[in-house]
């Protein structure tokens, strides 16, 4: 495999050896993945394959035991420190099962804090963070804390977090988990749209229905890459 100039991702023989006392758990053996700028792909398997190391990798979190990454064609392996949290604050969004949002703050101060980190001027992170509010379609609840929203807003007020920087990655590691099917669904509905404006996204889901809306799907099990899917093939 070869790296494309339309790769936003490559990963090239990725090892990942955690060593608990003297036993080695070999969580990835060797994957190998492009993924193409605007593509929409889901990572599936069952708990314990893999799917959950591999998005670290991949969203810079973690590092390989051994292997190589290229993230819009830069060794990771070789960027620092600052360049590796400049990549995780402004390149990639992340959307977790678990929505991660300070329950005493607001929506709208959920979703500005990473614009806060970033030292964005106040004038631009209001525009910014109602705009993103709106692309989810949850600004008419900015003002409400967590404890008042459902699920599914609050999955939506996480979203709109990952996006507030403007990302070209998003990563949602099983982002319907604790949604009932109605609002999963609505949720990937939500990918779409997002996808459809140039986002690549990447969802790592147990669920078959859920990964089936991805336009490619790869499966992962004893942490290799099993096989893979294409929507329409």
């Amino acid at each position: 495999m070869i790296i494309s100039n339309n790769d936003i991702i490559f990963a090239k023989d990725l090892w990942k050896i955690y060593k608990l006392g003297k036993q080695e758990v070999k969580a990835l053996c060797g994957v190998t993945l492009s993924v193409a700028r605007n593509e929409f792909l889901a990572i599936m398997g069952p708990s314990g394959s893999g799917k959950s190391t591999l998005m670290n990798l991949l969203g810079c979190l973690d590092t390989p035991t051994k292997g190589k990454y290229f993230l819009n064609g830069k060794l990771v392996s070789t960027l620092t420190d600052n360049e590796l949290a400049f990549i995780r604050n402004q390149e990639i969004g992340f959307v977790f099962q678990v929505f991660n949002l300070l329950p005493r703050a607001t929506a709208f101060h959920n979703v500005e804090l990473p614009l806060i980190y970033k030292g964005t001027s106040k004038e631009e992170r209001s525009s910014k963070t109602c705009n993103a509010l709106e692309m989810v379609e949850i600004a008419n609840r900015m003002n409400h804390r967590p404890p008042e929203l459902s699920g599914g807003e609050c999955q939506r007020v996480a979203i709109a977090r990952a996006l507030v920087n403007e990302p070209s990655i998003l990563l949602a590691d099983e982002p319907t988990g604790n949604l009932d099917s109605k609002t999963g669904q609505e949720i990937m509905n939500l990918f779409r749209k997002i996808h459809s404006q140039g986002n690549t996204i990447i969802v790592i889901t147990h669920d078959r229905e859920i990964a089936q809306q991805a336009d490619r799907i790869i499966f992962i099990r004893d942490g290799k890459i099993e096989k893979e899917e294409r929507k329409g093939a």
